[in-house]
């Protein structure tokens, strides 16, 4: 007896032990697929695109000798000018040298800037004109000219954390879509779009008339018939 209850035992036992390892490895799937799930491989996830405000600036050099702005300078700033937001009218600042072997000279620029601005449509009272002191009394120090504007944009590009050949999770790596996503935000002509639709434009009661009345005059193309679905 002692030995057949040891038998029967032992019968009862292994199928346990089969069933609470069968279990204990059910778990740990459940907790890998949660883990995996959680980790974000989308490259619109890994580098979004963000609206934020920048600072567009540019030096304008100028010679000691120089008499207010040049032909060349003038180009040059219409230039930049060309991205100035004159519906948000940001402050433009024209910052003149101090302490620097051009001072005057850089100061009758910057009045010439100003007016090419003004000029160039940038309001009045949007210009601003500072000084900032120059590093060093013995050179010639640039205008510097800057205003604000709304810019889109990615993280930097060019992250590489880890091996490429390390594909065993089969997902991207780091830097995929980093460039495709700065070269969209790049291209977007204006970054509020991003953030919602613009207000619908009015309707233009004339044309909309003259839609209704061919559509209702049946004037459809016989092209158009022919490759509808719609039975007009």
């Amino acid at each position: 007896m002692p030995g057949a209850s040891r038998s029967r035992f032992a019968g009862l036992a292994i199928p346990l032990l089969a069933a609470t390892a069968v279990a204990l490895l059910s778990g740990c799937a459940n907790r890998d697929s949660i883990t995996v799930g959680s980790v974000p491989d989308d490259y619109r996830t890994n580098h979004p695109i963000v609206i934020s405000e920048k600072d567009e600036k540019i030096d304008l050099p100028v010679a000691a000798s120089a008499r207010g702005a040049t032909k060349a300078q003038r180009q040059t700033l219409l230039g930049f000018l060309d991205g100035y937001d004159r519906s948000a009218a940001p402050v433009l600042t024209i910052s003149a040298p101090a302490g620097s072997a051009n001072e005057l000279a850089a100061r009758a620029a910057a009045q010439d800037f100003r007016r090419i601005a003004i000029a160039s449509g940038v309001r009045a009272n949007r210009i601003a004109l500072t000084a900032y002191q120059a590093s060093s009394a013995e050179i010639n120090a640039p205008v510097r000219v800057a205003f604000s504007s709304m810019r889109a944009h990615t993280d930097k590009c060019g992250r590489w954390p880890e091996d490429l050949l390390e594909t065993s999770e089969n997902k991207h790596y780091a830097n995929f879509g980093c460039s495709y996503q700065n070269n969209l935000a790049a291209q977007v002509a204006n970054p509020a779009d991003l953030l919602g639709p613009r207000k619908h434009s009015q309707i233009d009661a004339a044309n909309r008339d003259a839609v209704i009345d061919v559509y209702r005059q049946r004037g459809v193309s016989d092209e158009f018939l022919a490759n509808s679905e719609v039975d007009y």
